[in-house]
């Protein structure tokens, strides 16, 4: 092989080797080497939590972009997104710091916003909201067990005891030895109990051996039912009474709501009031018969003449017993 071959060969592979270089290149910077395309927006937060420059942008988990760059600005970090110039991001869209995933890299999401609204334009600033750090999560999960850890020790620190003071579970046992006498005796009691009632002994016995019992007992409650139904129907009727009365139906209906007859009662009540002051004074036929003595004696004297007219007509005519009776009377 001669020298012109070799430096052939050499030119092809150092060819080759920049022509993966710029492959490699382009793949990475996503063929932006030259110039930048799309639009830029600037995301502001408090923490990027290791978010860095090449990280994706993604709306609705389509990727829209990368990050070109982050920055400190005053008291917060905030990330330069490229975004490519055919997506449109609405002025409402809200992005935020998503996980990847447990090893993954971090990336922004933007949501898609309200259809209809105005569009962001080069160099404005996104709505931004906190999402939840794998850091700070594990830290409280951490706080959680060692507050469980701390929970469980005084639970069983309340069951077992210590030799100063007893737990639960020894102050069962004490107090299952101290009873054991009572505890024995309660269940033979509580045996004797189930034997009677087993055997039909007793007011519950029968109540739960004896079907004559049960039957007394269904009996009671259907009358009680019936009572109940009859309690229903009278309060229904009183009701319907009442309806009537408030609508001026009937004697007590007009007595109470009708003008006209209550006016008539006012009427008769006053006349009676009148008539009995008359009589009181001795007013009238019936207060002087009521209160003046001498008509009281004359009728008497009147009565006296009419009964001795009467004993003198013995056997005389009608003719003669007629004048008798004048004379006597008049």
């Amino acid at each position: 092989m001669n020298t012109a071959q070799q430096s052939a060969r050499v030119g092809l592979f150092f060819l080759l080797g920049l022509a993966l270089t710029w492959v490699t290149w382009e793949t990475l910077s996503d063929g932006k080497l030259f110039k930048k395309n799309g639009y830029s927006l600037i995301a502001g937060f408090e923490n990027l939590k290791e978010l860095k420059q090449g990280d994706e942008v993604r709306m609705a988990g389509v990727k829209i972009g990368a990050v070109e760059k982050t920055r400190l600005a005053g008291r917060r970090a905030e990330a330069v997104l490229r975004i490519d110039p055919n997506v449109r991001v609405a002025s409402d869209a809200t992005a935020s710091i998503v996980m990847a995933g447990l090893i993954g890299t971090n990336y922004i999401g933007l949501d898609l916003g309200t259809p209809g609204a105005p569009v962001l334009t080069d160099g404005a600033e996104l709505r931004t909201k906190v999402t939840p750090d794998l850091n700070a999560i594990m830290a409280d999960l951490g706080n959680l067990g060692q507050k469980l850890d701390g929970a469980l020790s005084s639970i069983t620190n309340s069951l077992s005891g210590d030799s100063k003071n007893p737990g639960f579970f020894q102050k069962l046992d004490r107090l299952v030895a101290d009873n054991s006498a009572k505890f024995d005796s309660t269940m033979t009691n509580l045996s004797a109990v189930t034997e009677k009632l087993n055997k039909g002994e007793g007011t519950l016995g029968r109540l739960i051996n004896d079907p004559s019992i049960h039957d007394q007992l269904v009996a009671t409650v259907v009358e009680i039912k019936g009572a109940a139904a009859e309690a229903k129907t009278f309060v229904a009727n009183a009701q319907a009474i009442v309806d009537q009365v408030k609508t001026g139906k009937g004697t007590l209906g007009a007595l109470i709501f009708d003008e006209t007859t209550g006016n008539d009662i006012k009427v008769v009540a006053a006349n009676l009031r009148d008539l009995s002051q008359k009589i009181a004074k001795g007013e009238g036929t019936l207060g002087k018969l009521l209160s003046d003595d001498s008509l009281y004696l004359g009728m008497q004297s009147t009565l006296k003449k009419a009964d001795r007219a009467i004993d003198g007509l013995g056997d005389t005519g009608p003719i003669t017993a007629v004048g008798v009776a004048a004379q006597v009377l008049f």
